[in-house]
């Protein structure tokens, strides 16, 4: 079956028909154009499970373009921002020098101004190694690994405000909101939402529905 872009669905084994008719295809419609031709993406198999019961979603790039693995056991929700995760994570090889210059000089603002939280427990992981001490700081490597960790959950998280109203949760352990709000609007201006979706509810609001990101007390 099809979804939006073209990306071809392929089933198997017994897979809840709510988690494509109410998720998939809701949240890869909201994906921009521009973020879809530049991943390249063809195929996303979702299965009970995939090879690695470890893993929630894998990605490899094919002859005819990026194919992507769900395994759909558990939350509908968690498995469809699995398959946004990893469209970030490819879109991240896709990006070029400037854009990765200008998101490395974001970082840095970020941890100057000493901005300890982030989006997941992924990237968190990721910006602790890097902060260890001063000689994991000074790491090329762990800085490409938070670079390439924060992007791709910033590109799901961008895509995740399109798709439907979010609340965004504080505490030492989130990126504050108005870093949150910085990237996405640089997403914004890379990757412009398609006709008819916006980034922002049109008024702040608790719980989810449809139509942006919008604050929220802490959790």
């Amino acid at each position: 079956m099809l979804l939006a872009h073209g990306w071809r669905l392929e089933v198997s084994g017994e897979i809840p028909a709510a988690l494509v008719r109410d998720y998939f295809r809701p949240a890869v419609r909201a994906v921009p154009a521009a973020m879809a031709v530049r991943t390249r993406i063809r195929r996303v198999f979702v299965a009970p499970t995939l090879d690695d019961p470890g893993a929630a979603s894998r990605w490899r790039r094919g002859p005819e373009g990026a194919e992507v693995w769900v395994a759909a056991e558990g939350d509908p929700h968690d498995a469809t921002m699995e398959l946004l995760l990893c469209v970030g994570q490819i879109l991240w090889q896709e990006t070029g020098d400037e854009e990765r210059r200008r998101w490395l000089e974001l970082l840095r603002a970020e941890i100057e101004a000493g901005v300890s939280g982030e989006i997941d427990e992924r990237t968190l992981e990721a910006k602790a190694r890097l902060l260890t001490n001063p000689a994991a700081a000074r790491s090329i490597r762990r800085l490409q690994e938070y670079a390439r960790e924060s992007f791709a959950s910033t590109a799901a998280e961008y895509v995740h405000c399109l798709w439907h109203d979010v609340t965004i949760r504080t505490g030492p352990e989130h990126l504050p909101a108005p870093c949150l709000r910085a990237r996405l609007e640089l997403f914004r201006r890379w990757f412009p939402p398609n006709p008819g979706y916006r980034l922002y509810a049109a008024q702040p609001q608790r719980g989810t529905g449809s139509g942006g990101a919008s604050e929220a007390s802490p959790a």
